[in-house]
């Protein structure tokens, strides 16, 4: 029997990298809610320059987010995360220095080339065992939810305080404060375990590309991020123009937050428990799509702007939570790190996407093109989700061979015939059976002595 209860030593990382995971989205979010209008007194600012230096983070993340993760695999996961945040402080040190919108557009691009998550997440799964991975990991998806909302608020509150540029100092201080956690705070790995579950696999991309319910989730979040970004161009100076002083607009941002995180809980559990995750994924994005089009309609009207932004992060919140179960749900056995790899290279071409076109939209026609064109994508969402099909109700189990039980084609088909078992994968190199389970038929104590056996 697995011991289920979790190590000092699993805590201590799973805290460790869930702090160092905070931090660096922290640092990442505290600007998207008050660049569009602090960053306006910089020289040669224009709308359209604002968007890009919103955008041109998610743009070099994207492109850099597969290659750092398996580069990590070679030198290390330690190395590539000090590396990627001396990265993020170096942006952020020239975007502070800086008095010109194109030394914000260097310092951004440079933060985001500081791209450590999927190294931060095959740590993790090297300090943690199988039993307890999934706690871990969604310790850190809980972090970034939280860390979300901590920077919505914040950071108009620090800009306020000590101006832009003090607040790219800040977040550098961010990245070395996450620099000293991994030196000190996170354990050392004995070794790097081979894991598909968290890590990509070489020659996986094209069978995961490959797959229509992996790319309609991967169009998802695409569509998430493009919304956020283009919509937080035009949201900070809108509000100022409604009346809510850029200093007072933490407040907004706040409440809206408060009650979203408290508004998603009955979906999810409705989604989970009753195995609708199909319906409110629709649901939710109906939700954005009705913030945008409330946006778009309410002009300079206080109370409409502050109602679509209500809905819109409703939406939002409950969207981030789904996504990545359903990509869990829906990969192959054996690709999760390989789907959630491509999966976070889409969100963050959503970042870049959102970040450019919004800072377009609103240099040609203003707010009202922003949320009109935003009211358009969501549209086509829907359409795009009402050719969903509901997720297959699975539990993703990896099951290392014990000592004495070869890994051959009849053990692979054995666990395949179970009652409850949906799909496996045996990878031989590794030892391990990837299998995809409807845990309310079968359990991970089954398959154990069903393997030993």
């Amino acid at each position: 029997m697995h011991d289920f209860k979790m190590t000092r030593g699993e805590l201590r990382a799973t805290w460790a990298l869930g702090s160092l995971f905070s931090l660096r989205m922290l640092g990442m979010f505290m600007v998207l809610p008050v660049l569009t209008t602090y960053g306006m007194s910089l020289a040669g600012a224009t709308e359209t320059l604002i968007g890009i230096a919103i955008g041109i983070y998610g743009l070099t993340q994207a492109l850099l987010q597969i290659p750092c993760g398996l580069l990590s695999d070679r030198i290390g996961r330690k190395p590539l995360i000090v590396g990627g945040l001396l990265m993020f402080a170096l942006g952020s040190v020239i975007a502070a220095l800086t008095h010109s919108i194109w030394g914000v557009i260097l310092g951004r691009a440079l933060q985001g080339s500081g791209a450590i998550s999927a190294a931060v997440m095959a740590l993790l799964s090297d300090l943690t065992r199988e039993q307890n991975r999934t706690k871990a990991m969604a310790f850190i998806g809980i972090s970034f939810g939280i860390t979300f909302a901590i920077a919505m608020v914040t950071g108009p509150l620090i800009t306020h305080a000590i101006g832009l540029s003090g607040l790219f100092w800040l977040i550098a201080l961010l990245a070395f404060g996450g620099i000293a956690i991994t030196l000190w705070w996170v354990p050392a790995p004995k070794a790097h375990l081979l894991n598909r579950e968290s890590s990509l696999v070489k020659g996986g991309l094209k069978r995961v590309l490959a797959n229509p319910r992996l790319l309609k989730l991967n169009l998802g979040i695409l569509c998430v991020h493009t919304l956020l970004m283009s919509s937080f161009v035009a949201l900070p100076p809108l509000l100022e123009q409604a009346g809510l002083p850029r200093d007072q607009q933490w407040k907004a941002f706040l409440c809206t937050m408060l009650i979203a995180f408290v508004s998603v809980v009955p979906f999810i559990i409705y989604a989970e428990k009753r195995r609708q995750m199909k319906r409110v994924f629709q649901i939710c994005v109906l939700l954005m799509l009705g913030a945008e089009v409330v946006l778009w309609q309410s002009g300079l009207q206080l109370w409409g702007i502050l109602a679509g932004l209500q809905l819109f992060f409703i939406g939002f919140n409950l969207m981030e939570a789904l996504l990545p179960s359903l990509i869990s749900k829906e990969s192959p056995p054996g690709y999760k790190g390989t789907a959630m790899g491509v999966y976070s290279t889409s969100q963050f071409l959503g970042v870049a996407i959102g970040g450019s076109l919004g800072g377009l939209l609103y240099s040609q026609g203003g707010a009202a093109l922003v949320f009109g064109s935003c009211a358009v994508l969501a549209l086509i969402w829907f359409g795009v989700s009402l050719t969903m099909q509901e997720p297959p109700y699975v539990s993703s189990l990896r099951i290392v061979l014990p000592e004495g039980v070869e890994a051959t084609e009849a053990l692979e088909q054995k666990v395949r015939a179970r009652e409850g078992v949906k799909d496996v994968l045996l990878d031989s190199a590794e030892r391990s059976l990837y299998v995809k389970v409807d845990s309310r038929r079968i359990k991970r104590s089954d398959l154990e002595q069903l393997v030993a056996g």
